[in-house]
């Protein structure tokens, strides 16, 4: 039976931890492949005309090859090299509510993030997305500092 672990990466030094983490993880596994995803932040909920809609989605396509490009291919080139068995995936949307998704589609054993220095009146608010994986997820989440 193959484990699978569910990388949630950043694009800062946050998710290299969490990758270098996976990394040594799957390492000592053995049977074990790694799910690599970068979330793009995008609500849902606008208002807009249908112009503007098209310019929207047009905008999402975009983001999504420039993650792939900059975030995702680089992290599976580098664990490929390694042997480590990995795919990954770009998304729009929460953060949390993502990667607990994607996680549970994808029949992750388990999620790992990185932590990051988040700082401001909206964490205070709203809490940062890693405390709120934290609270919600439906497998175990592994914060790397």
């Amino acid at each position: 039976m193959t484990t699978k672990l569910l990388v949630g990466l950043d694009g800062h030094s946050s998710g290299e931890r969490a990758l270098a983490y996976g990394e040594g993880l799957a390492k000592l596994i053995g049977s074990c492949s790694l799910l690599v995803v970068y979330v793009i932040e995008w609500s849902p909920y606008s208002f807009q005309t249908a112009e503007e809609n098209a310019q929207r989605h047009k905008r999402r396509e975009e983001e999504i090859a420039t993650a792939m490009s900059r975030v995702i291919s680089p992290a599976l080139e580098t664990l490929k090299s390694k042997g480590i068995d990995a795919e990954g995936i770009v998304r729009h949307g929460n953060v949390a509510d993502t990667l607990d998704a994607l996680a549970s589609s994808e029949k992750a054993d388990q999620i790992i993030v990185g932590r990051a220095a988040e700082s401001g009146l909206s964490q205070r608010i709203f809490g940062s997305s890693t405390a709120n994986l934290v609270m919600q997820a439906r497998v175990p989440v592994t914060v790397v500092g």
